[in-house]
């Protein structure tokens, strides 16, 4: 193992985080966004985008309600805490009409509703990319 640490590295870092995870799958919910928040605290350029099943946690009600574990923080609180550390989080336009879901119906923590193109465009100008 190399002994390079991120925090000795100067340059600007950007980071996609690809989210299919949904409330099917809530134990694997909570980490993507608190991994988010705390690569953003380190000052990386982190986005998460939501694909598949991962839209269904940006509908309007559904993370509000749906812990990774029992008793747990909720999903939603995970959320809130990545985009209070400053990470943007896009929803794929696309996977939207498979799960019944309207773009207005979109909790408030979303920044963009995107399209294929859009995640295809981040894939190849990110640093690094992560897969939820």
């Amino acid at each position: 193992m190399s002994d390079d640490h991120y925090l000795e590295d100067q340059g600007e870092k950007s980071v996609v985080i690809v989210m299919t995870s949904g409330p099917s799958t809530a134990h694997r919910c909570a980490t993507p966004f608190y991994l988010g928040a705390l690569l953003s605290s380190m000052d990386a350029e982190v986005k998460i985008f939501c694909t598949m099943e991962a839209v269904r946690l940006m509908q309007t009600g559904v993370a509000e309600n749906l812990s990774a574990m029992a008793g747990g923080k909720r999903i939603i609180d995970f959320i809130r805490d990545a985009k209070n550390a400053g990470v943007e989080i896009q929803v794929c336009r696309p996977a939207l009409p498979g799960y019944e879901i309207e773009a207005d119906n979109l909790i408030d923590e979303v920044d963009a509703v995107a399209s294929a193109g859009d995640l295809a465009d981040l894939i190849l100008s990110v640093d690094r990319l992560l897969f939820f």
